[in-house]
């Protein structure tokens, strides 16, 4: 029976491998992107239904502008764009659902000091929609479950009491050893997508370095702290993007190393 889903499951994988754009790393999702779309759409319905949009039409404005004009080169003119602004100045964040529901808080429209330093924020969160990282993280969840839950079937035979414990164990490391490093990957990856986006649409890469090394200077604010725990920013960070920029200056892909 092990055998059997073991077989199936690389199967499956194998049949789901596919290339993110740009850096071209090799990644299975098994989340078609009609079923993603649909995740994405339900849940950014959701919140345009619970959480309040800025009352600032020329905020709002500036970010769609922006969010548009780093969509067009995205490649994906199928994707149904979205850009909103939640009214929140104590939140400084932005994030993106899946098929291309991107949402800025307020805060973070604070924290930018220009229009290519929302850029680097927009560029960013589209990059994350087209390296499809949300479906991309659903998949090793959806590994992660039906690895500790193999585990436990194959243990739960002996002692289900070793089996119980063998699933918390399972469960804990898988989130220290996959999803944590898988989380810093996905955020280098939009860090080199986003780069090359800027660059294609007209903007400065270089204010990806005064944006994050900004956001580092302000890091002992607690809503900052917020925002750095999904999107670290520290010294190794900026290096990689100042490499980036070089090989983008020098006409390469981003993201190589």
């Amino acid at each position: 029976m092990l055998r059997l889903v073991c077989v199936l499951l690389l199967c499956s994988c194998l049949a789901a491998c596919d290339r993110v754009p740009v850096t071209e790393r090799k990644q299975f999702v098994l989340i078609s992107e009609s079923q993603e779309r649909t995740m994405g759409y339900n849940a950014a319905r959701q919140i345009l239904r619970t959480e309040p949009l800025l009352r600032d039409p020329a905020a709002q404005e500036l970010v769609k502008r922006v969010g548009r004009r780093i969509a067009a080169v995205s490649g994906r003119p199928d994707y149904d764009w979205e850009f909103h602004v939640i009214d929140n100045d104590r939140a400084i964040n932005a994030f993106c659902l899946p098929g291309g529901k991107i949402f800025v808080y307020s805060g973070l429209l604070k924290q930018v000091k220009s229009e290519d330093e929302l850029a680097v924020v927009m560029a960013h969160e589209v990059a994350h929609a087209l390296a499809r990282h949300g479906a991309e993280r659903a998949t090793l969840e959806m590994g992660a479950r039906l690895g500790g839950a193999l585990l436990q079937l194959a243990l739960g035979e002996e002692d289900p009491r070793i089996a119980d414990i063998a699933g918390r164990v399972w469960g804990y490391g898988s989130n220290l050893g996959l999803m944590l490093p898988y989380s810093r990957k996905h955020e280098y990856e939009a860090d080199a997508i986003g780069l090359a986006l800027m660059a294609k649409a007209g903007y400065d890469p270089q204010a990806a370095v005064t944006f994050w090394e900004g956001m580092r200077r302000a890091g002992g604010a607690k809503p900052v702290l917020a925002f750095l725990s999904t999107h670290p920013t520290d010294e190794k960070r900026v290096a990689r993007i100042r490499k980036d920029i070089e090989a983008i200056s020098q006409g390469q892909a981003p993201g190589k190393s």
